[in-house]
């Protein structure tokens, strides 16, 4: 059942990756979601470089004591205030083969909330 899941998010990811690519005007919002954690990423694929990074490991949301999808929308507000931080106010959402509810649209609506436009 494990290698069908992976299996099926990796076709998924392939064929979303074929369509989307990073820019440096518009850069790609990849999202990876563990058991435990989810990473964000702002990517410019031409060049190859990580813009900004947020995750919910770090000390501030980690240890706060609410459920998975609430530290997904704060993982949403940190990465939008680092991109605009560093100039970047327009984006490609990356669901990463992921189903777009739960985490990932919690994560996703927060960044839009924090000023990404995507």
């Amino acid at each position: 059942m494990a290698n069908q899941k992976i299996f099926r998010r990796t076709r998924i990811k392939q064929r979303v990756r074929k369509v989307i690519s990073g820019t440096p005007e518009r850069p790609r919002l990849s999202v990876f979601r563990s058991n435990r954690d989810i990473y964000v990423q702002i990517i410019d694929d031409l060049s190859g470089r990580t813009l900004v990074s947020a995750s919910s490991a770090i000390a501030e949301i980690r240890d706060q004591k609410i459920t998975k999808v609430a530290k997904s929308a704060l993982v949403g507000k940190n990465v939008a205030e680092k991109a605009t931080a560093a100039g970047i106010t327009q984006v490609v959402f990356d669901r990463n083969g992921y189903l777009y509810h739960g985490r990932v649209k919690s994560l996703a609506d927060a960044a839009r909330e924090g000023g990404l436009m995507f």
